[in-house]
């Protein structure tokens, strides 16, 4: 059968930043279906896991394993999902921070994620049987992300694995069918709370990074599916302790998707995305493959 999106939460685990690229984020799923996600991914390069932290030719290596769930439902009869993803990473970065040499290491949870998305528009709440007549045409949906600090964070360090904030990303998407072929777009930003214990005892905000972002996805027999993304952000200049940094982000990225099932309840994705224009923080390459197990009524 399919392969379902629930795989697009996996990439939210560099946290909910506006450069996450997520094929099939709105796709129709029957009600009532459940979805565990377990996978690996390593990126290396200019890679933080807060972006506008004042570190310059950072480098890291980043190896994060992780664990997820997703749940489909009906919310005023449109199709409607909702999930999370616990991280686990293993951090080898350095960096310069005011002239100075540093490295750091470190392991632990990073900042899990919260999931909701809900379709407005060609994608009614189907149960398993009404939706195996279902065929796609348009469909608008809405979605939000948080980020909890829950992650692993020291005070005394610039690089952490935690960002000890909030984040919140509301986003506009729209899915449009032709075909094998799938086109689509989204627009979102991301807010974050303060982190107050920045650099020990300061208190730094950062201003919203806005993103858009588009995939061209084509769907081979046996419901095998690929993509090709691109994303845009740019914001988030950051302000310590009432004082502007120069730092805000303006970049691309751009990446590719591979998902295949193994059989009736098993699928594989595989996915990687790379820097192709970067300003601030984020000049990294990342590969990660990941597994998924759905059930649910009807299957």
């Amino acid at each position: 059968m399919f392969v379902i999106m629930a795989f697009s939460l996996i990439t939210t685990v560099f946290h909910a930043h506006a450069q996450t690229l997520e094929p099939r984020a709105y796709t129709n799923t029957p009600v009532g279906m459940n979805f565990l996600l377990a996978g690996y991914s390593y990126a290396e390069g200019a890679l933080l896991f807060d972006p506008s932290l004042p570190v310059t030719d950072a480098n890291a290596g980043v190896d994060m394993g992780f664990v997820g769930y997703v749940r489909s439902l009906g919310v005023a009869d449109k199709s409607a999902k909702v999930g999370v993803l616990l991280p686990y990473a293993v951090l080898d970065a350095d960096g310069y921070v005011e002239a100075v040499f540093r490295t750091r290491e470190d392991k632990g949870m990073a900042d899990p994620s919260l999931y909701f998305t809900v379709n407005l528009h060609g994608g009614p709440a189907l149960s398993f049987e009404e939706f195996r007549d279902y065929r796609q045409d348009t469909i608008i949906g809405l979605s939000l992300k948080v980020t909890a600090p829950l992650g692993v964070y020291d005070a005394d360090k610039l690089l952490n694995i935690g960002t000890n904030r909030w984040s919140f990303k509301p986003e506009f998407g729209i899915s449009q069918a032709i075909g094998h072929w799938i086109l689509e777009a989204a627009l979102a930003a991301v807010f974050y709370t303060d982190n107050d214990e920045f650099d020990n005892d300061k208190t730094r905000q950062q201003d919203p990074i806005y993103s858009a972002q588009g995939h061209v996805i084509y769907t081979f027999p046996g419901h095998v599916w690929a993509s090709v993304s691109a994303t845009y952000y740019e914001g988030g200049r950051t302000t310590v302790e009432g004082i502007s940094n120069n730092d805000p982000l303006q970049n691309w990225r751009t990446g590719f998707t591979l998902a295949f099932p193994l059989n009736h309840n098993h699928s594989i994705k595989v996915f990687g995305n790379s820097g192709v224009s970067t300003r601030t923080g984020t000049d990294y390459d990342a590969l990660g493959i990941a597994w998924q197990y759905r059930w649910g009524r009807g299957l």
